[in-house]
């Protein structure tokens, strides 16, 4: 099975068909998804001007898409070798139980789902590098009353998401579901007040 980086090869490649040029892209997906496979790719779609079905895009837009890919996972994958150094650290000194951010980490791994978006359609606009950065951010400072992407303070609770944890905050503004240990007690017994049975109106 290819890795990501031999997939960004074959999509890089100028000498290559246009369809596996895309489709190498579209596989690039499984190994890094920061808001889950779907909406990721209406992400990098809709920023860089091609169909999620066009079968020959324009190469240079392809690159683009595949450009911002490669630096937002390199934005995570720094993130993931600072956390794997802290984890080294703590059970050194003898903290063995992982804490709510260690849990939020383990369904993330690999960076899938990392600012999962349970909408394929509703998605934060800015480029995947700033928005990670923004959510690595929050999880390193005391928890908040606002999305940690957009800021948005329409927050809902979803019982019925379609990815693990299955429910939880999200935020109306940009769709993101919002990791937990990133707001205060206070927001998220106010998101929990806004059922999903609410959330059209007040989108």
């Amino acid at each position: 099975m290819a890795g990501f980086r031999s997939l960004a090869r074959q999509v890089r490649d100028p000498r290559g068909d246009l369809a596996l040029r895309r489709y190498s892209l579209r596989k690039c997906l499984e190994r890094f998804a920061p808001y889950g496979h779907r909406a990721t790719w209406d992400h990098l779609c809709s920023r860089h001007g091609f169909g999620p079905d066009d079968r020959e895009p324009d190469p240079a837009r392809l690159v683009a898409a595949l450009d911002e890919l490669e630096e937002a996972r390199a934005v995570w994958l720094a993130y993931e070798k600072s956390f794997a150094e802290r984890r080294r650290r703590e059970k050194h000194d003898g903290l063995r139980r992982p804490g709510s951010i260690d849990d939020w980490h383990r369904r993330t791994w690999g960076g899938n789902g990392i600012a999962r978006c349970d909408n394929p359609r509703v998605h934060p606009s800015d480029p995947l590098g700033e928005v990670l950065r923004r959510l690595i951010a929050a999880l390193g400072a005391a928890p908040a009353a606002a999305c940690p992407v957009c800021a948005g303070r329409r927050i809902v609770w979803r019982q019925d998401l379609h990815n693990e944890p299955w429910f939880g905050p999200v935020c109306t503004g940009c769709g993101v579901v919002v990791p937990q240990p990133v707001l205060t007690n206070d927001a998220l017994r106010a998101a929990k007040r806004v059922r999903g049975w609410e959330l059209a109106s007040v989108a």
